[in-house]
């Protein structure tokens, strides 16, 4: 009788470690676990404050356990193409905006987050805020923050010269013929490059770029005044090439501005500002206030696995990310000044909405009914080395503008019409 109790009793184990093992179900000190996966990506300080954060959801609710999956931006893409096309991503996901289009066209390929709406407070969010996230009638994805690019200018600087802070791109040369090659008046990395000269073609012709549907709408005209825009703003020292870019002078001054993403505020400004400089948050550049072609997009999303096997529990995970004041004091704005009320109200209760990235948020609201919504296929990095390709073409003199406006917009047109 005892040789059976025993037996009874080891194969009532060797069961609650193969359920445990599942990654399904996991049975710890008498409470079951559901189990789920959650995945994003960012630098170091990102990955340590996320993870303190998960392990304090986890003390909130001890029914679920997280599995967590990180990287920087550039492995974290490449995996998520892989895991996508073999449906084994995460359940809670940080996604880029263009992936609704690229993973979701029809709305089916993350979960309908509506349906979920008993364990995630929308009420956190404005009827705008959630419509970037909807895909053919479904709540595929929440905005955590919006984003656009931002001009920011190392005021000390301007100030040597007697300039004022730039306000259109003729400012931007006047500053270049000043500063007399002493500094570049404004600089910016490839993408940054992008989004500058399609407003600024954008601005002068009344014509966006690319429609919603990521029709190719300049003809060659345009696409060669972007290329020459481009030229004339490296060869007349308003800008370096931005192959040679570097974030470094920005801190000691020898850029003068910097063209980046409201959320990276800190990121390309920050040591500039411990150095001694006052850094100021300009107005969108534009052509006598127009601010046509100028774009604004989710900094990031959460979306949640479309087949994912404990929807509840990912759904409050998804919850406490946007929502809760734990979540809030860990990110702060580091991800971008939340969109979520709750986040934000405790933010500003607890004095956390301060710094350049706040001033850029600031001024994004202040303009947020008068920019533009991106299309999801703006960032596609192909068009941009193709811009970059035909730019660095008529810069060497190998070409001229009107022959690479040509190519540049038939290499448009096939990049666009395969994405579709």
């Amino acid at each position: 009788m005892m040789k059976r109790i025993n037996a009874i009793v080891l194969s009532a184990l060797l069961f609650g470690c193969c359920v445990g093992c599942s990654g399904d179900t996991v049975v710890t000190d008498q409470v079951v676990q559901k189990e789920i996966s959650f995945s994003w990506w960012g630098n170091d300080i990102r990955h340590d404050y996320t993870l303190a954060a998960i392990e304090t959801f986890e003390s909130l609710h001890p029914d679920i356990k997280v599995k967590c999956h990180y990287s920087e931006w550039s492995g974290y893409q490449t995996r998520n193409d892989v895991r996508m096309v073999t449906h084994t991503e995460s359940d809670v996901m940080q996604i880029n905006y263009a992936w609704l289009n690229q993973y979701s066209n029809d709305g089916e390929g993350y979960y309908d987050i509506n349906q979920l709406s008993d364990y995630v407070d929308l009420s956190n969010f404005t009827e705008e805020d959630l419509a970037y996230g909807m895909k053919n009638g479904k709540l595929n994805a929440v905005p955590i923050a919006l984003n656009t690019m931002t001009v920011y200018v190392n005021k000390s600087v301007y100030d040597e010269y007697g300039l004022d802070i730039p306000e259109t791109w003729d400012d931007f040369f006047a500053a270049a013929e000043v500063m007399n090659g002493e500094h570049y008046p404004i600089s910016m990395s490839k993408k940054s490059a992008w989004f500058f000269l399609a407003s600024y073609v954008g601005q002068m012709t009344g014509k966006n770029l690319m429609d919603d549907e990521g029709n190719i709408t300049f003809g060659e005209e345009e696409a060669a005044l972007m290329i020459k825009t481009y030229c004339d703003l490296v060869n007349k020292k308003v800008m370096p090439q931005v192959e040679y870019f570097d974030k470094l002078e920005i801190a000691n001054g020898s850029y003068a501005g910097v063209l980046a993403w409201l959320s990276d505020a800190e990121s390309y400004c920050g040591e500039a500002i411990e150095n001694g400089y006052e850094i100021s948050v300009a107005d969108y550049t534009t052509i006598n206030g127009n601010l046509s072609s100028w774009y604004a997009k989710p900094a990031t999303m959460y979306t949640i696995r479309k087949d994912a096997e404990n929807p509840r529990e990912a759904a409050i995970l998804l919850d406490y990310l946007l929502n809760s004041p734990e979540m809030a004091s860990y990110q702060q704005i580091e991800k971008g000044t939340p969109l979520s009320i709750a986040a934000r109200q405790y933010l500003e209760e607890n004095d956390m909405l301060n710094g350049i990235q706040y001033e850029a948020f600031t001024k994004m609201s202040e303009s947020k009914d008068k920019l533009e919504v991106i299309s999801p296929y703006f960032e596609n990095d192909a068009m941009i080395d193709a811009f970059m390709d035909a730019c660095n073409e008529v810069l060497f003199s190998k070409s001229d503008e009107m022959e690479q406006g040509k190519v540049f917009l038939e290499n448009l047109t096939l990049i666009s019409d395969s994405n579709k």
